[in-house]
């Protein structure tokens, strides 16, 4: 579903990616992995256009996002969510009014047609019951989930997470896990999960990448990360300097 060929990029005079191709397939999930500006967020930035490699190419559904024209790129971001680190939700709208939002102005429903829909997705991923709360009145957990149930509501064929479980408490940061792994698994999107948190990768990953000083220093299973020998992965995991 998605491929990343002999993708380079350089910001402020920092060479950020080196020549990183990798694939993720149709209806897994897959963490990217590795320490803070390591460039994570920047892949899966580039995958949504909002960052362009120097060179290289980078795929979504085998069409060439690179090449995309602006309405294009409109269209690929209805496929492909985006959650980021900050829930952006608007506070001035209640918590349904936010997630029925896109249905009102990409699918051109009436307000009470999406926000039957819209309580649908809450509901999905276990805020039903804050339909009418404002977000300002939430803790960043539940930001977090009413921002995938609005994600949820253009039907992606993919959904990219930068850092989910950041800034949640223990609790917050499993019932995201339990939603990966439960709810959304079963239908079938495309789950890539940038992340620096080890007990949520070993929890949720089909496979992992992990970046070291702009290269792909692993791929693979949960398993294979934790059984690799390698000096830079061990550090990583247990959370140590890196020699």
């Amino acid at each position: 579903m998605i491929e990343f060929k002999n993708v380079n990029i350089t910001l402020s005079g920092r060479k950020i990616l080196n020549d990183i191709s990798l694939k993720i397939n149709k209806g897994e999930v897959f963490c990217i992995v590795g320490r803070s500006g390591v460039g994570k967020s920047v892949m899966i930035k580039q995958l949504v256009g909002l960052l362009w490699p120097q060179t290289g190419s980078i795929k979504f559904m085998g069409r060439e996002v690179t090449a995309m024209t602006d309405s294009e790129l409109m269209q690929l971001r209805k496929e492909c969510g985006m959650v980021f680190q900050n829930a952006t939700l608007f506070d001035s709208m209640t918590c349904i009014e936010n997630v029925a939002l896109p249905l009102v102005k990409h699918h051109k429903m009436t307000f009470k047609e999406a926000e039957e829909k819209a309580h649908m997705y809450m509901s999905m991923v276990g805020v039903g019951h804050l339909a009418n709360r404002e977000p300002s009145v939430l803790g960043p957990g539940l930001k977090k989930l009413v921002s995938i149930a609005r994600t949820l509501t253009m039907e992606p064929k993919a959904i990219l997470f930068d850092e989910p479980t950041t800034g949640l408490d223990p609790l917050a940061a499993r019932k995201f896990d339990e939603l990966v792994k439960g709810s959304l698994f079963k239908t079938g999107v495309t789950q890539v999960v940038v992340s620096h948190d080890v007990r949520s990768i070993f929890d949720i990953a089909n496979r992992v990448a992990m970046l070291h000083n702009g290269s792909l220093h692993f791929s693979g299973t949960p398993q294979e990360l934790e059984t690799s020998g390698d000096n830079v992965v061990n550090s990583f995991i247990k959370g140590e300097p890196i020699d």
